[in-house]
């Protein structure tokens, strides 16, 4: 049996509470200035409930786009300064190997015990660890390549992570101030009914 009510909880869809998307897909939510006649543009015009449940549905996955898009950012601000190091350590090796010399430096064997080691730059090989336990040998050459690449494209995607972690704050934002002036369009509208009785 359908009521009035099912009707109008299948017209709401999450392409009548926003108005397009981002450049990677995620929704912009559509701000509400007349709220009678947002609620009157469906057939059957829709309650306050359902509009706020729908907003709050639509709050409910910003809010998890905001939790993921953080993570995300946090695991950049790690991997650039790694990759940033690397690229760092290995131009300094290939000067040494220009230059001829080799290098004397200590490194961790366990939390807290460190060895000396007399690094030969002259062979012009560094092996690099790529991640899920592959490391692979590199010229130095070769080595900068690769990481400058990882570099420049750590960087882009780490720009466009905290664009969209911006423009979801913004969604965050806009989604409670609809559920508000829904719920406040409500209670003045059961006032003013409630007056005139």
């Amino acid at each position: 049996m359908s009521t009035d009510s099912d009707a109008a909880v299948s017209n709401i869809s999450l392409e009548s509470i926003t108005e397009g998307k981002n450049a990677r897909g995620i929704p912009h939510a559509k701000f509400v200035e007349d709220i009678e006649s947002f609620a009157n543009s469906f057939n059957p015009p829709a309650s306050p409930e359902l509009l706020i449940g729908a907003y709050s549905d639509l709050y409910s996955k910003f809010k998890a786009y905001e939790q993921q898009l953080s993570q995300k950012r946090a695991n950049y601000e790690e991997k650039l300064p790694e990759i940033e190091k690397s690229i760092k350590l290995v131009r300094h090796l290939k000067k040494k190997k220009d230059e001829g010399e080799s290098i004397v430096t200590r490194y961790n064997l366990a939390d807290t015990i460190y060895a000396k080691a007399e690094v030969d730059c002259s062979q012009g090989i560094v092996n690099l660890w790529l991640g899920a336990n592959v490391m692979l040998e590199y010229t130095y050459d070769e080595a900068l390549e690769l990481l400058t690449s990882k570099e420049s494209l750590a960087k882009k995607e780490f720009a466009e992570v905290t664009e969209d972690l911006t423009f979801t704050r913004n969604q965050i934002i806009t989604s409670e101030v609809n559920i508000s002036r829904i719920y406040n369009w409500d209670v003045r509208r059961k006032r003013s009914n409630a007056a005139s009785n």
